[in-house]
């Protein structure tokens, strides 16, 4: 029992001290002492499927601050296209999705087309509910002037507002960045990625990566195996403003890609469980039913655990308090990666606004 007790204090320490920093929020935070941004014409490519109830407050906080915005109707069955023609944005329309694309890959890939028709310095990819303040866009070039980056992108705030976000959203951007530490440049996060257009050329456009379900970080291993400079990070200078709402909204987007990152493996579908549970919830079980060692490791394993959230609830604006909840958040997050398995296996992976994208090939 005393050794198995040990095991997650050593995953612990490792975690702290080992994997990049993850949890440090200010050393992952974007910079605000950057130099005054360069003249540089960034153009905005925004797609967009059923987004009518949020384009508009997206569309408002870009207009002042890029070149153009290229706005792609992903096939909406609402308003989208009529709410960003009255907000002033040129609206194209994604064909019929192609067989081997997914559908958010296929409208970037038709506003990318349209934007390099402006000669742009820079391609800005950002979501339909994404609000930008006043000086974000200047802050990523900026950034990518400074560093010499090819990507860079901001993890924007989320909405956290309900109970069930309040409880799991803080989680989602903690475990984002345990799987694609900042410090170690592998990821990026597609609601706010800024681009050089070279760099996308480089890897064969959106071609290269037009089957995967985590499109953000593929591009963004793509950029970097060929030599590109990446960087990724929080912000405070944009936010989304969607509500996922209570746990079915919660889990339906914490389900769409979790299978994915898997790689619908059933091998690791078993590990990362066996892990989880070891990780998170057998330090607690220690606590609550061991005895001498064995409860004293699992307090120093939990204490650890609540340390390096901590840092992400208040980044969130909540009491550090919600951080000794974390084993019960990573119960439910897995809970959501089962859904996320049985969801492919049935042929309905990947469900995102009425598509499903992400299935077992029979």
């Amino acid at each position: 029992m005393i050794a198995l007790a040990a095991i997650p204090v050593l995953i612990w320490v490792y975690l702290l001290i080992g994997r990049g920093g993850f949890w440090r929020i200010a050393k992952n935070l974007a910079p605000l002492n950057i130099s005054r941004a360069p003249a540089r014409r960034v153009v905005a490519v925004i797609p967009a499927r059923n987004e009518a109830a949020v384009i508009r407050q997206a569309l408002q906080s870009l207009r002042p601050q890029t070149f153009a915005i290229v706005v792609v109707d992903d096939n909406s069955e609402d308003a989208t296209a009529e709410t960003a023609k009255a907000a002033g944005v040129d609206v194209v329309r994604a064909s019929i999705l192609p067989a081997g694309w997914t559908g958010k890959l296929w409208a970037l890939s038709r506003g990318v087309e349209e934007a390099l028709k402006l000669d742009p310095d820079y391609l800005l990819f950002t979501d339909a509910d994404i609000r930008h303040e006043s000086q974000n866009v200047a802050s990523l070039v900026s950034l990518a002037e400074e560093r010499r980056l090819d990507l860079c992108s901001y993890m924007v705030k989320l909405c956290c507002e309900s109970w069930t976000e309040k409880a799991s959203i803080p989680a989602f951007v903690y475990f984002f960045f345990m799987l694609y530490p900042p410090a170690w440049a592998g990821g990026a996060a597609g609601g706010c990625l800024l681009i050089r257009p070279q760099a996308l050329a480089s890897i064969g456009g959106l071609e290269a990566i037009r089957s995967e379900i985590i499109d953000d970080c593929a591009l963004a291993k793509a950029v970097k195996a060929r030599g590109g400079r990446i960087w990724l990070g929080l912000t405070t200078t944009a936010a989304s403003v969607r509500s996922y709402g209570g746990i079915h909204g919660v889990r339906t987007m914490i389900a769409r890609n979790a299978f994915s990152q898997l790689r619908h493996s059933t091998l690791l579908l078993v590990g990362t469980s066996a892990g989880l549970l070891l990780t998170y919830v057998v330090p607690v079980g220690l606590v609550l039913f061991g005895t001498g060692w064995p409860r004293l490791l699992g307090g120093i394993a939990w204490m650890l655990m609540s340390a390096s959230y901590a840092p992400m609830v208040r980044f969130y604006q909540r009491s550090w308090l919600w951080s000794v909840f974390l084993p019960f958040v990573a119960l439910f997050y897995l809970e959501c990666t089962f859904h996320s398995a049985l969801a492919y296996w049935r042929g309905a992976g990947g469900e995102w606004k009425g598509r499903a994208q992400d299935r077992a090939v029979s």
